[in-house]
């Protein structure tokens, strides 16, 4: 076995650890670190895992409430109470850098990871969403070929990992833009059900416990991956294959299936998955939430490859894997269990009370260091923020005229609005069978059987709004997952997030994210969705620069009965449709202005979050009496692309088309103002003609603007505004709407 490095400035940088952090680490032993523990420390301090430079943003969020069973921070996930004895425990991660490097593992681990990160709350994953980001995928030139190269490689890896593993994709959100060349994002979401008293906990509890290793074997995929998704992605990271990780969704299976059959026994004390820094941190961590110290020799460690040393096996982040603390007199238990399914165990260590995280390999000691200071006592920044300069604001006059006709076609066609089915028509979204609504719709829903509930839940960001401005484009990522969800008539219960940024070291950068932080808040505030955990994802750019800031909003919401479940498209001809929210005229920030003129300026639209609530609470109280028959919110694209996607997203198109003829009036606003704006707050629903004056009269009471607007039905989209009169045949709506991605992507 060669000889460890020396411990040398140049070592300490490229571990990420900066001179200060260093010195502190030596007071925190009292003496030099050895090079397995420098690597321990760099990756348990990475911001991957310590958050140092965003705790202090995230302190500003919501995070309890009468719902919330477990708080964020305190285990793998947070838990709420969804009634009757059940709760949910759910959380969203991302795998950029990895999926960036490999696409096709890098996202397939990531939807590993975040399943581990359910079931080691006791919970059984029941779904996924997942929320995607990529460079442009239309067009020529290298960079759009790697777009597609890296946008076939997630999307398959997704698919893999959940189609083999049974669990259904059922929802999520694709966008593209030049911002994320180089630098794709991949977050991914998973929900679990459970008992209350089901809930487990990682912490090392028990002087004298056994721990054990349960799950595949240790080998070199994966080496110091969180540090590596803590730095810039450069031109040289293809040379970090080493740090993405390989999984395994079939052995991942086993060991879910073992793992809850354990937690049904007394046997368990604690339980960790070996998620981002593998070993080290599941470790580290379970001792310092158990105020306890763990010890464990690598000797005993199962490893499919030889010779590792113990820096690799401590750092390695190889998939499928977990740590338990077993009861004292169990251990047999665990035998039993893990040998029916054909699954690797080892006894490797024992809970003690000195606090220490102690390393041997073949009883000598290798590591050595307080379990505390290592998990929780990293040092915290408050990096410096400096505010954007005031991007440009449209200049309404100097727009030129538009060729509205053309450009419905050209935004339904974008890739951003374009129908997802190219991706989730390779996912399996109805494996479990609890699946209410098929991709497409303004939220994701499912009954979960067992517990007889329905859940919605929606992914929601629009990054060019949080480019231009960062908190108010917050505060519209909370509130659109929140009328997506009032849309299928759902109440939102929880939110947990995923935050996309560059690098905090930019001043620039950090007012982003702090910005967003504050901007999110306000939302969770304002609809009583505290945040259950999630996800920093910093150092997120290319050489070409940041991504745009993309703070994530995954959130859950109940519906209460099954005839309350609403869907987004046009039902039966003859049906009215009516306007809730009024006509708008904020053109700033939108994909109109992006996709048809290339202009991406302000200002974003505005947000009143008391009126937004009211007319969500005013939906909901129509879908409960039963007389809305669809709902779509307008979010990109407008009054027109929410109007085209009402009439194009019946998963069972019937005989007659389900088209629209739609009378706007004499509104005084341009007309392409008028198509596309996005002003918030704003839903199109449809009902009987007979219940129209009964829908007016009942939002009218609650103060809610609200307009029948035209009938469904015809095989045209068909818009009259004053005199002019614009019409598509829904056969080129949906020729520019279905095929557009797949036409991208075999260009």
């Amino acid at each position: 076995m060669s000889a460890e490095p020396a411990i040398t400035p140049e070592l300490v940088a490229k571990h990420g650890l900066t001179p200060d952090e260093y010195e502190r680490i030596k007071t925190i032993l009292k003496r030099e670190p050895n090079f397995t523990e420098l690597g321990i420390f760099s990756v348990m301090w990475s911001e991957h895992c310590s958050y140092k430079n965003s705790k202090n943003e995230l302190r500003k969020f919501p995070t309890t409430g009468e719902r919330v069973l477990v708080k964020a921070g305190e285990e793998n996930a947070g838990v709420i109470d969804i009634g009757d004895g059940w709760a949910i425990a759910f959380k969203m991660e991302s795998h950029n850098h990895p999926s960036a490097v490999e696409p096709f593992q890098g996202a397939a681990t990531g939807v590993g990871g975040i399943i581990r990160d359910i079931f080691t709350m006791g919970a059984r994953p029941v779904f996924s969403l997942n929320s995607l980001r990529f460079g442009p995928i239309t067009g020529d030139g290298a960079s759009v070929k790697t777009n597609r190269r890296l946008f076939a490689g997630v999307v398959a890896g997704i698919s893999h990992y959940g189609n083999c593993i049974g669990i259904p994709t059922i929802g999520g959100e694709v966008y593209f833009d030049e911002s994320y060349n180089g630098n794709p994002l991949v977050n991914v979401f998973n929900l679990g059900i459970l008992k209350h008293e089901q809930i487990a906990r990682g912490a090392a509890k028990g002087v004298g416990n056994p721990v054990f290793y349960v799950g595949a074997e240790t080998g070199r995929d994966g080496l110091a991956g969180a540090a590596f998704a803590s730095r810039d992605l450069t031109e040289e990271s293809k040379e970090d294959r080493p740090a993405v990780q390989v999984g395994d969704p079939f052995r991942e299976k086993l060991l879910l299936e073992a793992c809850l059959e354990l937690l049904a026994t007394d046997a368990v004390a604690g339980i960790q998955d070996m998620g981002a820094a593998g070993l080290t941190c599941s470790t580290c961590e379970t001792a310092s939430r158990g105020g306890t110290g763990v010890e464990i020799d690598l000797a005993k460690v199962p490893q499919r490859e030889t010779g590792m040393t113990p820096y690799e096996t401590m750092l390695s982040e190889s998939q499928e894997r977990m740590l338990i603390i077993v009861k004292k007199g169990h251990e047999q238990t665990v035998v039993d269990i893990f040998e029916k399914w054909d699954l690797p165990y080892a006894e490797v260590g024992v809970v003690n009370d000195d606090g220490m995280m102690r390393v041997r390999d073949h009883g000598k000691i290798v590591v050595e260091i307080p379990a505390r200071q290592l998990a929780d006592e990293a040092p915290l920044y408050s990096r410096e923020a400096k505010a954007k300069p005031t991007p440009p604001q449209l200049d309404l006059a100097k727009l030129p005229a538009t060729d509205n006709h053309a450009a419905l076609l050209a935004l339904l066609s974008h890739p951003s609005i374009a129908s997802k089915n190219w991706v989730y028509r390779q996912y399996d979204h109805t494996v479990r069978a609890g699946t209410m609504t098929l991709p497409g719709s303004d939220a994701a829903v499912f009954l979960v059987r067992e517990a007889n509930k329905i859940l919605a839940a929606t992914s929601d960001c629009n990054a060019l709004y949080c480019s231009l401005d960062p908190r108010q484009g917050a505060r519209i990522a909370i509130a659109e997952a929140a009328r997506n969800l009032a849309c299928s008539g759902a109440t939102p219960v929880a939110v947990t997030d995923n935050l996309n940024f560059g690098n905090p070291h930019n001043p620039e950068n950090f007012w982003q994210l702090r910005e967003c932080v504050e901007g999110l808040a306000e939302g969770c505030n304002a609809f009583d969705t505290p945040v259950t955990g999630g996800n920093v994802s910093l150092y997120n750019q290319s050489p070409a620069g940041a991504i745009d800031p993309t703070p994530t909003v995954g959130m859950v919401g109940l519906i209460e009965e099954e005839k309350h479940v609403t869907t987004s498209y046009f039902k039966a001809p003859g049906d009215a449709i009516l306007l809730i929210g009024g006509f708008g005229d904020e053109l700033g920030a939108s994909h109109f202005l992006t996709v048809v003129h290339g202009q991406k300026v302000g200002p974003v639209p505005a947000l009143d979050f008391a009126k937004e609530r009211a007319m969500h609470d005013g939906l909901r109280a129509l879908i409960k009496s039963r007389l809305i028959k669809s709902a779509h919110d307008l979010s990109e694209g407008g009054l027109a692309v929410a109007l085209a996607e009402s009439s194009l997203t019946h998963p069972n198109p019937p005989a007659q088309p389900l088209g629209a003829v739609i009378e706007l009036g004499d509104t005084g606003l341009r007309l392409d103002q008028l198509l596309f704006n996005e002003t918030q707050g704003r839903v199109v629903i449809s009902v009987k003609p007979t219940d129209v004056a009964t829908v007016l009269m009942l939002l009218e009471l609650r103060g809610i603007v609200a307009k029948k607007i035209g009938a469904v039905g015809g095989d045209l989209l068909k818009i009259t505004v004053g005199g002019e009169t614009l019409a598509w045949p829904l056969s080129e709506l949906k020729s520019a709407w279905y095929d557009s991605i797949a036409h991208a992507m075999h260009a």
